[in-house]
């Protein structure tokens, strides 16, 4: 069973995209350039830019110093809203085949793991809701050895405290 990436791909293109906005790095926001932060293909960048344009999230200019950028200030995108763009498929699926209906457990179990799964769904959309792409930004560039700017403070130094 094979997890599927798009979600994380769309997520690290809008941190990205915040990384840029805040007019530190003075990149343009190109399928090129946010394919070489992901290290993949631009093709796979534009697809999921274009997931993301469909669901009001980027946008993109043409022309001299055109590209891509956020459409919502990045305290205001929610990963459920990336979730929802990129699909928001069910994380989880009941059987290929019917079970056999004459067996104890095979009558039942579809309707009690559709409700399980259910109710795990909401937990996810619901756990993805308090995060958002400022979030991660904060907390992916928290990660980076030595210092850069918060949201106008210094991040740690890992390991410092």
């Amino acid at each position: 069973m094979s997890a599927n990436s798009r979600m994380s791909v769309a997520v690290h293109v809008l941190t990205w995209l915040a990384f840029d906005r805040r007019g530190t790095d003075k990149e343009i926001g190109t399928s090129q350039r946010i394919a070489t932060s992901v290290n993949t293909n631009p093709v796979v960048i534009r697809r999921a830019l274009g997931e993301l344009r469909e669901a009001g999230l980027v946008s993109a200019s043409r022309g001299r110093g055109g590209g891509w950028v956020l459409t919502r200030e990045p305290d205001s995108i929610t990963l459920r809203d990336v979730y929802l763009a990129v699909g928001g498929e069910q994380v989880f699926a009941l059987h290929a085949a019917s079970p056999d209906a004459e067996c104890y457990v095979g009558y039942g179990i579809q309707a009690v793991l559709g409700r399980a799964y259910q109710d795990a769904e909401e937990a996810l959309r619901c756990s993805l809701e308090r995060t958002t792409i400022a979030d991660v930004l904060a907390d992916t560039l928290a990660e980076f050895p030595g210092e850069m700017q918060v949201a106008g403070r210094a991040a740690p130094r890992p390991g410092a405290g």
